[in-house]
């Protein structure tokens, strides 16, 4: 189903009410065109061939995020309309909502902050601000590998989920890395079941990533105190630009070789071409 054929389906499911039908009780709702349209994955999945499961959207670029920690302010403005009951407290800590990114205005912010963040070095103004980069580069694990970011159970904060599983992102910005390696806690790897490392360029693209087994981290990398180091002499033979073990987690292709510096892309283009075509 193209993008026209989706909108126009969740639209058509928005415009009529839905109080007799159990719907309500989904977890999972697509956004469309306009932020107050929403439709139940489960309906789309019923209605049409060519979504079959939330993997399906997620290759055509689409994100998806708890309802409770991000804001989607037209929602249960919209729940309530089309079911007649309240969104309860409980109900809506279960919901995520599917959104397609508008990848153009993103590319084009990302863009100009690289050139204010020049301007402001060559001022001898910003020494160090490595919030934005960080986030960006979490953003990037979520595009590329399909994590759903909820509320955490854990600890203060979120966690990145992957199927179900927990997924410890880490995020380097610079285009070397420190000899010392990117500093983990070890208690969030213990935690987790995967780690992503993200590694950005300074002018904010993705200059590599390498995806670890997090049982594997512990067993390879874990001494005796509270923090791993990951190394590049150590972890190198992983990054995605050489090996292709943890390619089949790659739910969107077409966001990692788009979000990556001309290097990587050229490196990964072969392996990805076919699925992004």
């Amino acid at each position: 189903m193209n993008l026209k054929d989706l909108f126009s389906k969740i639209k058509e499911f928005s415009k009529e009410t839905h109080g007799s039908s159990s719907y309500d009780k989904d977890e999972l709702f697509v956004m469309g065109e306009q932020a107050d349209e929403f439709v139940p994955l489960k309906f789309l999945c019923k209605k049409t061939d060519s979504i079959r499961d939330i993997d399906d959207l997620l290759m055509d670029g689409f994100l998806y995020d708890s309802y409770e920690l991000f804001n989607f302010p037209d929602y249960q403005k919209w729940y309530e309309r089309q079911f007649g009951k309240k969104l309860t407290r409980v109900q809506s800590r279960k919901i995520s909502i599917l959104h397609l990114p508008d990848n153009k205005s993103i590319f084009d912010a990302i863009s100009t902050i690289n050139k204010g963040y020049d301007v402001l070095k060559c001022a001898k103004i910003l020494l160090n601000s490595k919030n934005l980069p960080v986030q960006l580069g979490e953003w990037y694990a979520k595009c590329v590998f399909g994590l759903n970011q909820v509320k955490s159970t854990s600890q203060r904060g979120f966690d990145f989920q992957l199927n179900g599983k927990r997924v410890e992102i880490k995020v380097h910005w610079g285009d070397h890395s420190s000899p010392k390696g990117v500093k983990v806690k070890k208690s969030m790897v213990e935690l987790s079941n995967y780690v992503i490392t993200m590694y950005l360029a300074n002018n904010f693209m993705i200059r590599e990533i390498c995806f670890l087994d997090s049982s594997f981290v512990i067993r390879k990398f874990a001494g005796k105190g509270h923090t791993i180091f990951l190394k590049d002499i150590d972890i190198n033979s992983y990054f995605f630009s050489k090996s292709n073990k943890h390619a089949d987690k790659v739910k969107n292709s077409s966001a990692l070789l788009k979000y990556s510096s001309p290097t990587l892309a050229m490196k990964l283009a072969e392996y990805f071409s076919n699925e992004v075509s």
